[in-house]
This record gives C-alpha cells, sequence and structure tokens, in this order.
C-alpha cells in the first residue's frame, strides 16, 4: 500500500547502537540501483560504510505508523560552522509520496534555528537530487561519483510589532 504522509503520523526517534544492522541494509537496498548505475556496487562496502561512520547521537530513525521507514543524520561537520546530512534513507515503499520531504523540512528548521548551513553528498543521477534542489540546496562541487551540496540557513522571520 502506498504511503501518504500526513502531520502526524510519522516521526522521528533518536537512533540507539543495535539500529545499525537494519540501517545498514537499508543504505544497501536503498544506494543499490544508482551505485550499481556508476558502476560502484559493492554489497560488503555499501554495508560498512554505514557501519564505520554509524553515530547513535546524531542518528533519527523515522518511524510511521506502520513502523520503520527510514533513517537520516545529522552531525556537526566538524568545522564548528556547519552542518552535514548523510545517510538519509526510506524504505522504498514510502519514498516518493513527501515523506522524505517532511523529514529534511524539519531537520533544515533545526539547522535555521542554529544559523548554520547544511552540506550533504548525493550520488550523481540520483533522485534525491531534486529533492535537495526544491529545499534549496546548491552544488558546491562534483566529480563523477558525487555531487557536493549546500544550504545556506534562511534568513530569519522578522516578527512585526
Amino acid at each position: 500500500m502506498p504511503y501518504a504522509p500526513t502531520e502526524t503520523n510519522w516521526s522521528l526517534r533518536p537512533g540507539r547502537a543495535e539500529d545499525v544492522e537494519p540501517l545498514a541494509e537499508l543504505r544497501a537496498e536503498v544506494l543499490r540501483a544508482d551505485l550499481e548505475r556508476l558502476g560502484r556496487y559493492d554489497a560488503h562496502r555499501v554495508r560498512r560504510r554505514l557501519r564505520d561512520g554509524f553515530s547513535p547521537a546524531y542518528t533519527s530513525v523515522v518511524e510511521t505508523d506502520d513502523g520503520f521507514a527510514g533513517c537520516v543524520t545529522l552531525r556537526p561537520d566538524g568545522t564548528g560552522e556547519g552542518l552535514h546530512l548523510e545517510h538519509f534513507y526510506l524504505t522504498p515503499a514510502t519514498q516518493g509520496h513527501g515523506l522524505g520531504t517532511a523529514v529534511l523540512r524539519t531537520l533544515l528548521a533545526r539547522a535555521d534555528a542554529e544559523g548554520l548551513p547544511v552540506r550533504l553528498t548525493v550520488l550523481q543521477g540520483s533522485a534525491a537530487r531534486r529533492l535537495y534542489e526544491r529545499e534549496g540546496f546548491r552544488v558546491e562541487s562534483e566529480d563523477p561519483v558525487d555531487v557536493v551540496m549546500v544550504r545556506p540557513p534562511a534568513p530569519a522571520a522578522v516578527s512585526s510589532p
């Protein structure tokens, strides 16, 4: 059954150490077609990259009324001047129905409240790039495999008296 998001039927819960294997499997499933198209799919490496970089402190698990729907990591970029969005994967059944937009907007609102830009890397040719562009990300650099994108913080809303 296709997923149709509403304002209340999804949530983000903090990641836990035991989430690493289901998230590694989701990553392998979601990235497989794009990595194969780029000639870069390696079943072991695609899972290992998530395991090696997994940080429960910065990872959120996306849940819907039907249960597990995906994950996303938003962590400091290491410079103290921005955030890095990574490991943003949704189960195939929930893709293309607005859930990714809703989750991304929630995370971007947090970054905006802190006045921080957000960077991410997306695979060349990935459909996810359109989502990021719609939400204000612009290409910072690219190579034959990866596109690095950045979104500056939205200006603070001016309150009227």
